[in-house]
């Protein structure tokens, strides 16, 4: 099993996602989690510190600059998914990624106290 440890930019990165409004309350995760295509798309005109920050995972012995040392995304490459959060949050939880788990609940309840 991969140890990851919190990626603190990217709880960083989604907290002022959350906080100026770029959030999506409703959706499905996978019909809008970014495609292996679309990452590729992405890394193109951004840089592997710009692909992380979408991460809340890193996973511990592995290269910087691929996409396998990165884990649980949080968004689209642009916006917030809640559905994500929550993704985020399960999968965490399922292969007892403590840290990770807790940094998705974070996120998520301070989405939803921004909404209301």
């Amino acid at each position: 099993m991969p140890k990851y440890e919190v990626n603190h930019k990217a709880v960083a990165h989604a907290r002022r996602l959350i906080d100026s409004g770029n959030y999506v309350i409703r959706s499905r995760w996978e019909d809008v989690q970014p495609s292996a295509p679309e990452e590729n798309a992405f890394l193109k005109s951004h840089s592997w510190d710009q692909y992380g920050a979408w991460h809340l995972g890193v996973k511990i012995g592995t290269t910087k600059e691929t996409k396998g040392h990165y884990g649980f995304v949080f968004g689209d490459l642009r916006r917030v998914h809640r559905s994500a959060l929550i993704a985020c949050q399960f999968r965490a939880a399922e292969f007892d990624h403590k840290s990770i788990e807790l940094a998705a609940h974070r996120l998520l309840q301070r989405l939803d106290n921004k909404r209301r």
